[in-house]
């Protein structure tokens, strides 16, 4: 009797093993490759939005005053708003627009006021401990000529396992001495998504 216990537990825990025996396996792709897993935003959405606002942002009038001035205006990011339903992670995309920007050579960033303040402690701190021929001085900050604002927002609209997921995100410049809006964005994205029934 306890042999045949023995030879079920067995069998059991053999069974079991088996059926937790597939391994993962990871296929590593390239950064820019576009894979959509789930239907939400991903790192493709963020990276192609990013690059048609920009694109979209220089080759607008209001930057053309600047130009003319032989002058290269300076942004700051403001609030960029997620009231999507998603977690959608805002500060990569952000990071997108700005890296787009910055490298394009026509805008210059200065940093956001999280940055601004933790860059003060620091030069706070030299004025007491780094020497008078490296430290950097107290009222020197560049100021901003424009604020980069925005939201990301959907639609979703379900029946059953089939869904339409409806991404627009808009951004806008507005110059900070005369509050006047000098560019809106906008971006939709539209996303089909069949999910497969559950399997046994």
């Amino acid at each position: 009797m306890q042999r045949k216990a023995n030879f079920a537990a067995y069998l059991l825990m053999s069974l079991a093993l088996a059926g937790c025996g597939g391994s993962t396996q990871v296929s590593r792709v390239q950064s820019d490759s576009t894979i959509d897993l789930s239907g939400r935003w991903n790192d493709t959405d963020s990276r192609l939005v990013a690059e048609e606002m920009v694109k979209d942002a220089l080759n607008q009038r209001w930057i053309y005053k600047w130009q003319e001035a032989n002058k290269v205006p300076t942004v700051i990011v403001g609030k960029i708003v997620n009231k999507s339903h998603e977690h959608i992670s805002v500060e990569t995309f952000v990071k997108d627009i700005e890296r787009s920007l910055l490298n394009s050579g026509n805008i210059e960033f200065v940093a956001s006021k999280t940055e601004r303040q933790q860059l003060r402690d620091e030069v706070e701190d030299q004025q007491e401990n780094a020497s008078v021929s490296s430290r950097s001085d107290m009222g020197e900050e560049q100021g901003a000529d424009l604020m980069m604002t925005g939201n990301i927002s959907t639609i979703v609209d379900q029946e059953g396992k089939r869904s339409v997921i409806f991404y627009q995100v808009n951004m806008e410049l507005i110059e900070l001495e005369s509050k006047k809006k000098v560019w809106i964005g906008e971006k939709k994205i539209k996303k089909y998504v069949e999910r497969a029934g559950a399997r046994l």
